[in-house]
């Protein structure tokens, strides 16, 4: 097996060839990486690029996310410090517009590399549209296809779910789809036109005819105290560790939250060799919900047959399962994470390496907002107006996926289909006999998966955080390191908007831009003002929607 050695503040740290900084320092037990303006560390959180928590110097450039920043030489690390001097340029930057950035014209871009967006692109470009898709990640197959990235005689091999996301990338390629990894797309303006970056440092424009925007979720927070500290991460994080470059977060890993996510991790981490101490799930157990469980069999038999297969696999596993509780605190003990669970009047402590939280997602719609598209908040959280086939209320602006509302892989590989046909049809490319076949295919899948979907979260029903009930001692902004007592006095003095609790308190001001934050601001002035958020409510998108550089932004490579 091929690997480099990375220099961690001193310490020699041998990884793997095409993991990921995150993934190799993280097998070595190290999980502090970023410290903060009060000294405290922060490590891998989201494991996506979100929360920008695991930020680190490599080869003396700050900014560095460890969990996307790939080992392909060996690297000299340094955590990343508050108010660190950043590393010098070398030369002085010319100013530039952003009419000044190189411009690409392509007849129809696809943001998002997912089940969704190579769907769509793959329909597309059947139908004879000219397909350009643009995706942050390393490789293609977004969070749900995520790929196995190191390679050798000891590495687990790829299993189905990596096998048939290695056969829908093959697909669309062979299908003439070019597909540009690597890429951030962080600006969005209302005529479409997108800024984004490649890996490599070239910035671009991109005025497509049509776009579709596939760009996903990403897990919310679960606010308690603690839920800040290194080895406090997502499930979607740990799972990322184990699926792409095979390495467990920690050797004790407890998960908790809400969904089949969780039962995934659970047995692909037992299946590795970790000591899972237990899957904490707030619903309670599928045996109250039969009705649902047969829904979910009538609607897609070969998922639930799947699921069954990871809980079968935990029972085997001697994984114990305890239903109807939360985490509720979180502190560093002298041997690992003492980790706190309430339910029904009673507690319980557990101890852990890791702790795994996955209580459910947040869109990735600041795109879209950007472009002026319609949202409509659900109760939950902030959904896209669209049409059965994609179309927003912005003229060639289609979206799909788990950014306009969670539905799932299978249902945003099937709207994927029908908003690339959408897409190329209003390009002026003709839908044929055998396109209009696969269109009403997509369309009769997407209904199905679906009535599985509101099946199963019938199922995995469960109650919402109680806002009104978190300390004032917890951390709201993770990036400013705010706490919901500093919000709570800004409500009390009469700023009833998040835009003035911002300015008062700078929550939303850290690099991860409030997504984490904003919804539970927008919690708490729901609860002091009783008005329901809408989509006015919480912090205006504005470019960039990632940090960039300012190297990035004037163009320059």
């Amino acid at each position: 097996m091929s690997g480099f050695v990375i220099n961690f503040e001193g310490e020699q740290v041998a990884a793997r060839a095409g993991e990921s900084v995150a993934a190799a320092l993280t097998a070595h037990g190290i999980r502090g990486f970023r410290v903060t303006r009060s000294t405290a560390e922060r490590g891998v959180f989201c494991g996506m690029g979100v929360c920008q928590d695991c930020l680190v110097e490599v080869d003396g450039v700050p900014g560095k996310r460890a969990c996307m920043t790939v080992v392909d030489r060996p690297l000299s690390i340094r955590r990343q410090r508050h108010g660190a001097a950043l590393a010098p340029v070398s030369d002085a930057l010319p100013p530039a517009t952003i009419e000044e950035l190189a411009v690409e014209r392509p007849e129809l871009l696809v943001i998002g590399a997912g089940p969704g967006g190579l769907s769509a692109a793959i329909a597309a470009r059947k139908a004879g549209a000219e397909v350009v898709v643009l995706d942050e990640r390393r490789s293609p197959g977004g969070q749900y296809f995520k790929p196995v990235a190191v390679a050798g005689d000891d590495i687990a091999p790829p299993d189905a779910q990596h096998r048939e996301g290695l056969a829908l990338v093959a697909q669309a390629r062979a299908a003439g789809v070019v597909i540009r990894s690597g890429v951030s797309v962080w600006g969005a303006f209302q005529r479409l036109e997108f800024a984004a970056t490649s890996d490599t440092g070239e910035t671009r424009r991109y005025l497509p005819r049509a776009v579709v925007v596939a760009t996903g979720a990403y897990e919310r927070a679960w606010p308690v105290p603690g839920w800040e500290l290194p080895g406090v991460m997502t499930t979607g994080a740990a799972q990322t560790l184990w699926r792409t470059a095979r390495r467990l977060p920690g050797q004790r890993v407890l998960i908790a939250g809400n969904g089949p996510l969780n039962l995934q991790l659970a047995a692909e981490l037992r299946g590795g060799g970790a000591e899972v101490v237990a899957v904490v799930e707030a619903a309670g157990p599928a045996t109250r919900a039969p009705a649902a469980v047969a829904a979910m069999a009538m609607a897609s038999p070969g998922l639930v047959a799947q699921g069954l297969a990871y809980q079968w696999r935990c029972m085997t596993g001697g994984v114990p399962m305890l239903h109807d509780m939360v985490v509720s605190a979180v502190e560093q003990g002298p041997s690992g994470l003492r980790v706190t669970l309430a339910g029904d009047g009673a507690t319980r402590v557990l101890e852990a390496d890791v702790l795994c939280l996955g209580y459910g997602f947040e869109p990735s719609n600041e795109l879209l907002r950007a472009l002026g598209c319609r949202h409509e908040h659900d109760g939950t959280r902030l959904v896209t107006v669209r049409g059965s086939d994609g179309q927003t209320s912005v003229a060639g602006v289609y979206a799909l996926g788990d950014c306009t509302g969670l539905g799932g892989a299978r249902v945003a590989a099937a709207d994927g289909t029908l908003a690339g046909l959408a897409a190329a049809a209003g390009l002026g490319h003709a839908i044929g006999k055998e396109l209009a076949r696969d269109r009403q295919r997509a369309a009769s899948a997407a209904q199905r998966h679906r009535r599985f979907q509101q099946a199963l979260w019938n199922v995995y029903r469960a109650p919402a955080l109680a806002i009104a009930q978190v300390p004032d001692d917890t951390m709201i902004c993770r990036c400013e390191e705010v706490r919901f007592g500093a919000a709570r006095a800004a409500l009390a003095e009469g700023l009833n908007d998040a835009g003035s609790v911002k300015r008062a308190t700078r929550i939303g001001m850290g690099p991860c831009q409030g997504r984490y934050c904003r919804p539970l601001l927008e919690a708490l002035i729901q609860e002091a003002t009783g008005k329901a958020p809408d989509e006015t409510s919480g912090f205006a998108p504005r470019p960039p929607f990632r940090p960039v550089t300012i190297r990035d932004l004037a163009g320059k490579s």
